[in-house]
């Protein structure tokens, strides 16, 4: 996601720089589009389906409701921010929006790596245990 949002970023960058009537520029153009619809299968793939997978594999039952309408609410709360900012953003600059969303993207993959523990091969008991 992050490398696709990158790429994003350098072709709105770059077609400040080109005149719109060259073939770079419609170049550039479909480079943009190919970007966000690499970035949209990334995330499908990847990070879109992590709040699920958290919820149905670390949430203890008594707590798997409750907890799973916070994760919900939240995770459509954060995508409603970002389709209210999207435009305000791409307004003030195209390449600065997605160089911020490359770079919450980098953060999101750290802080997966981090902080969100391995639960291939383990019991859900042995998940439970993990978090006590």
């Amino acid at each position: 996601m992050a490398l696709s949002l990158l790429v994003v970023s350098i072709s709105f960058y770059l077609k400040e720089y080109i005149s719109p009537d060259s073939d770079l520029y419609a170049t550039l153009s479909l480079v943009s589009v190919a970007g966000v619809v690499v970035m949209v299968i990334a995330f499908s793939l990847g990070l879109g389906a992590m709040p699920w997978i958290i919820m149905s594999e670390i949430l203890q039952i008594n707590i798997k409701g409750l907890a799973g309408s916070f994760a919900t609410l939240a995770n459509w709360f954060f995508s409603w921010l970002v389709t209210l900012t999207t435009n305000l953003l791409l307004d003030w600059s195209s390449g600065g929006t997605f160089t911020i969303y490359t770079a919450v993207c980098v953060f999101t993959a750290g802080f997966v790596a981090i902080w969100v523990p391995e639960t291939k091969g383990k019991t859900l008991e042995e998940i439970q245990q993990f978090f006590r």
